[in-house]
């Protein structure tokens, strides 16, 4: 017995023992939670449910040069409610004057609201739906509400913020004023002003501190943001609506007519370089039109006749000949090397003078002049071509902008044929943007100016900066040289390729240009072709320059020269700039407020800061910003023309009803 109490007492040892033990590493791991790892498990626990959010900044909105709306953010708001942040008594006390506020903004009966709240409190909801897409003025409105205006964390009110970028001119000049994103691969990327100009329109993003509460959701923990948001700078363009809608419609119109696969057209002040319109049109396969590519800026390709204009200069800078020097056509068609140089004109034009070949375009008679001036010393042709900014990119913020290619003569694929080829636009590759660039020179007597999108960056009335006029090149060439070139593209108008256009209203001188596409589709033989016409009106003193770039118009039409396809949209928008509206034919001076531009800003502001209960009188805004008003009151905008508003189908002082849709009609 003795031995077995022995064997008993042993195993209430060992157990104690045991018990101690653990209760010592108990000890030591609770001490080294607290003590050692403590802050790393408080640090997690608090990254789980606390976290802060970045509060996007409001983007700053983009602008014509007349100040109507070109791209702009409409904010829009999601309202929740915490049903257990408020205290009870704030509750019951608040339910019923919450619930008649909500009826009058949102439309539905009081009682449906008690129901609802009551019932989110019963269970618990903290994240329960109030409203959707709420405009910033109903926003303000139900922040106001009883019970709301106590704030997040006694009045449990959650709102959720997103920013809707809306283009309100629609689909003209949509590529030029680009966009911002963020790829499927998580990289930003972007196109036109959008992107170039992100660093002003962004603004900075501000922080708001969140709890995780239910399923996932979180809600602010306090009234006021971490870091504030500073909303971005605005836009100031260059381009002109007018002008641009001008523009779009000309190039539309003619592209549907010749079945063109797609075109361009760019309007630019000469002084300046700004650029007043912009257009880029592509054929969907449904076979309408569309902006989805900068054609203007990005296509480098075979001009044509078009850079007969380097030849010219280049001949008379190097006084190799002068404009009345006769050549022999040779019946249209010589050879070099085996190939051969053909004349549109069948037949050849028999003996011209270099001007008359230049305003026919005369393939055989500018490469003869080329070939036979500089086949011993093709350098400095090509030389001449790089002075003049023919071989460089312009520089622009842009991103894709197109790389032009002048051959060299210490190029490996330089041959016997690269010197005639060039002389008549083969062989080289150019955009439209540099093309018009150069043509632009001459109209602006030599000085060459940077295109311009770009005018200035303001916070409303107050201008952050301005962009000035870039000279390139000061002086591209003599003024004796630049007068011979003037008289040349007026007379390819008057009584050249381009006699077509001409008019006794108004004057007008460029180039014609036809290139044949080095490419073929589907495997197929058939011809493609590029049609193009740029110059520059009134021809006496320059406004304005243009080109116009066509590209496969259908050849089963028997009609793809330059001065057929393209000419026209050229003609169309001279005339309709001068004789529509002869006011634009003035350039402002830089140094001078654009008093319309204000005007636009100060009634924009007022109307925007003002709360509606009723429909707000529209009529006389600029559309864009009319838009823009209403959308930010949560009324659907159709608009019928360009301009200002003419006529609003709901009169103003009407009953402002959601989801109402509102007809604009612009003149």
């Amino acid at each position: 017995m003795a031995v077995e109490d022995k064997h008993i007492t042993y195993r209430i040892y060992l157990v104690a023992v045991t018990v101690f033990l653990m209760a010592i590493a108990i000890t030591v791991k609770l001490t080294n939670i607290q003590w050692v790892d403590g802050n790393y498990y408080r640090k997690l626990a608090k990254e789980r449910t606390v976290r802060n959010f970045v509060i996007p900044a409001n983007k700053g909105n983009i602008y014509s040069s007349d100040g109507s709306l070109l791209a702009t953010s409409i904010p829009n708001y999601n309202i929740r409610f915490d049903a257990v942040a408020p205290k009870s008594e704030a509750f019951q006390k608040n339910v019923k004057p919450l619930a008649d506020s909500l009826s009058l903004l949102l439309g539905k009966p009081s009682s449906y609201f008690q129901a609802e709240l009551r019932k989110a409190r019963a269970n618990k909801n903290r994240y329960y739906l109030i409203a959707r897409d709420l405009s910033f003025t109903e926003y303000m409105k139900i922040k106001s509400f009883p019970l709301f205006n106590m704030g997040v964390y006694k009045g449990g009110i959650i709102t959720d913020q997103k920013t809707v970028r809306e283009h309100p001119i629609g689909e003209i000049a949509e590529r030029t004023i680009g966009y911002e994103r963020i790829t499927p691969n998580g990289i930003p990327d972007g196109k036109g002003i959008e992107w170039a100009y992100r660093k002003y329109l962004n603004g900075k993003d501000g922080k708001i501190l969140k709890q995780k509460i239910a399923k996932g959701q979180w809600k602010p923990i306090r009234d006021v943001n971490e870091v504030e948001p500073q909303d971005g700078y605005d836009i100031i363009s260059t381009i002109d609506v007018y002008i641009q809608d001008i523009a779009h419609h000309a190039l539309l119109k003619q592209l549907e007519l010749f079945e063109a696969d797609h075109g361009c057209v760019v309007v630019m002040e000469t002084k300046t370089g700004q650029v007043k319109a912009i257009s880029n049109l592509g054929r969907a396969t449904n076979g309408g039109y569309y902006e989805t590519t900068n054609y203007a800026v990005a296509e480098s390709h075979e001009p044509g006749s078009t850079y007969k204009l380097a030849d010219l200069m280049t001949l008379l800078e190097d006084k190799k000949v002068d404009t009345s020097k006769v050549y022999d056509s040779k019946g249209g068609e010589i050879t070099y090397s085996g190939k051969k140089v053909r004349d549109s004109h069948e037949g050849g034009y028999g003996k011209i003078s270099l001007a008359k070949g230049f305003e026919v375009s005369s393939n055989t008679v500018l490469v003869q002049a080329v070939y036979e001036n500089y086949k011993n010393e093709p350098s400095r042709f090509v030389n001449h071509l790089n002075s003049y900014g023919l071989n460089s990119r312009l520089g622009l913020p842009f991103q894709g902008e197109g790389k032009p290619r002048v051959p060299q003569p210490t190029d490996k694929d330089w041959s016997n044929i690269s010197l005639p080829w060039m002389a008549f636009g083969y062989g080289v590759s150019i955009t439209p943007l540099q093309t018009l660039t150069y043509y632009n020179a001459v109209a602006n007597n030599g000085e060459m100016v940077k295109p311009q999108f770009v005018s200035e960056i303001k916070s409303w009335n107050k201008t952050i900066k301005k962009f000035d006029k870039e000279v390139i090149n000061p002086k591209v060439c003599s003024q004796e040289t630049i007068l011979k070139l003037k008289a040349v593209l007026e007379n390819v108008v008057k009584r050249g390729t381009g006699s077509k256009l001409y008019s006794k209203d108004f004057s007008m001188a460029g180039k014609t240009g036809t290139a044949q596409a080095n490419y073929a589709k589907n495997g197929g033989n058939e011809k493609h072709y590029i049609s193009s016409f740029v110059g520059y009106f009134p021809a006496d003193v320059p406004k304005y320059s243009c080109i116009v770039v066509v590209h496969e118009p259908n050849t089963s039409m028997n009609n793809y020269y330059g001065a057929d396809v393209a000419g026209p949209v050229f003609k169309r928008i001279a005339q309709k700039i001068f004789t529509d509206a002869p006011s634009t034919n003035e350039i402002k001076k830089l140094d001078k407020k654009n008093g319309k531009q204000e005007k636009n800003y100060s009634e924009y502001y007022a109307k925007a800061q003002k709360k509606h209960h009723v429909i707000p009188n529209v009529k006389g805004m600029s559309g864009m910003d009319a838009v823009a008003l209403l959308g930010n009151l949560n009324i659907k905008v159709k608009v019928i023309g360009v301009g200002k508003v003419k006529k609003q189908s709901i009169q103003p002082g009407e009953s402002l009803n959601k989801n109402t849709t509102i007809i604009l009609e612009l003149s």
